[in-house]
């Protein structure tokens, strides 16, 4: 079984199971997973809490950050989606479809956050098109399993922090300068910042490096009127997940949690809206809000 340690407390015909599956690469790719996440929630009620605003999503093409994509353009939001190769592509374009349905602009840049240029560019291509960056949201992010500290390679760990945290840095030290009092930056972190695993020890350290990085940028950035604060989401259905467990053990993914399943990127997403609106968190910066 899918090796955290909590107890199942849900009869098991109760439970959500998932068929085995595996992805040889990392991020993974949401079209290739059965069932398909659920990134939407039909139900949901938007009221323009985001009207006219220029959300950065990185990670923005699958997953949560899908899902924040879409309810973000509900609420009113144009998005810019960053995601980091050409096979992921077909996700991103989904996503991009979606949000212009429902009414929004949506700008697509392929490229690789750990590059410090990258961040540059995004920054200056989100600028050219909408000339603003309201919200901020670092997603993106890496998940490799692992038996033993001793198989984590040196180059495994490099990609981790750099994909998880130091990009985080990187591109929200660009972003800064066109971002002004009412703006907000929302990072992802993760319930193992918390609730840590040893099997993958890398992860839960740039997780709980993300949650560090919010309080202390929140309190940088007080004086000039812009909000940070984090979401930590627990076991959620999303591409990381056959993209870095193995097949077999996708099968249990979240059923030893008390819901008995793991969430959906739905789910997660009404507390990136929370976050973002002004009207709604105004007097909230520096936390982290746990999804689990």
């Amino acid at each position: 079984m899918y090796p955290y340690n909590y107890p199942a407390i849900r009869c098991e015909e109760t439970m959500t199971a998932f068929p085995p599956q595996h992805q040889p690469f990392q991020p993974g790719v949401e079209s290739l997973m059965k069932p398909q996440p659920v990134s939407e929630n039909p139900d949901y009620a938007a009221s323009g809490k985001l009207r006219g605003k220029v959300a950065v999503i990185t990670g923005g093409d699958s997953g949560i950050g899908r899902a924040v994509a879409i309810a973000f353009a509900k609420e009113g939001a144009h998005i810019v989606i960053v995601y980091l190769a050409s096979y992921e592509r077909g996700d991103a374009m989904q996503t991009k479809r979606r949000v212009e349905q429902i009414g929004g602009r949506c700008l697509l840049i392929e490229c690789d956050l750990t590059d410090e240029n990258c961040c540059q560019y995004v920054v200056r291509q989100s600028i050219r098109v909408f000339g603003r960056i309201d919200i901020l949201v670092n997603n993106a992010g890496v998940h490799y399993v692992d038996k033993s500290i001793e198989d984590i390679s040196a180059e495994q760990l490099e990609t981790t922090f750099q994909t998880n945290i130091i990009s985080y840095f990187n591109l929200t030290k660009e972003a800064l300068p066109y971002m002004t009092s009412g703006s907000a930056i929302i990072n992802t972190a993760s319930v193992t910042a918390y609730e840590p695993y040893d099997l993958a020890i890398d992860y839960a350290a740039t997780k709980g490096a993300v949650v560090a990085f919010t309080r202390s940028l929140a309190k940088s950035l007080v004086s000039r009127g812009i909000r940070v604060n984090a979401v930590a989401p627990g076991m959620t259905w999303t591409p990381l997940i056959p993209a870095s467990i193995p097949a077999d053990d996708v099968v249990f993914f979240g059923r030893n949690r008390p819901m008995g399943r793991a969430a959906q990127p739905w789910e997660i997403a009404p507390s990136y809206v929370f976050l973002a609106s002004e009207s709604d968190s105004s007097y909230i910066t520096g936390q982290t809000i746990i999804v689990s």
